[in-house]
């Protein structure tokens, strides 16, 4: 686990501007310089999946953005097939583009994170570009310490 989590940071931390708040279980907490943003993210559990794909919750306040979900898919979805969030026993439709999914709302925003911190586990589903159903799973353990060392960070 430590060394996924040395991975993690590393990957996330690679651009310029972008800075790590803290790695907290499967997740690690970040701020980003420009546009200035701070954000907890993970990678999902299945290692298999692409490298690229995670769920992610932002707080952005230049835009007065504050837990913004953003997930990018572990393959590209069929057009016109619905992303199901579920956390815990909470299931949510986001909006999709090809390979990214977002909450409908800032008020979705707010109750998918409530559903994440009192969860065990968080999975998106849909169905990929070859017609087979996916799902892509995270584990919350570290969620909640995540999400609010990255609002944090963004107050200041």
């Amino acid at each position: 686990m430590i060394a996924l989590l040395a991975l993690l940071l590393a990957a996330w931390q690679a651009p310029a501007g972008r800075s790590a708040i803290g790695i907290y279980q499967g997740w690690g907490a970040f701020r980003e310089a420009a546009p200035a943003h701070c954000f907890a993210i993970a990678q999902p559990i299945d290692r298999t999946l692409r490298r690229d794909a995670f769920v992610s919750i932002a707080s952005w306040p230049g835009r007065g953005l504050r837990n913004q979900l953003h997930v990018r898919l572990s393959r590209a979805r069929s057009q016109g097939a619905r992303v199901v969030l579920t956390a815990g026993e909470r299931r949510f439709t986001l909006l999709a583009g090809p390979r990214d999914a977002w909450a409908p709302d800032a008020r979705t925003d707010a109750v998918i994170v409530a559903a994440m911190r009192g969860g065990r586990a968080l999975s998106v589903e849909s169905v990929g570009a070859n017609g087979a159903p996916f799902a892509d799973s995270y584990a919350l353990e570290g969620a909640a310490s995540a999400i609010d060392a990255a609002a944090l960070a963004c107050l200041r």
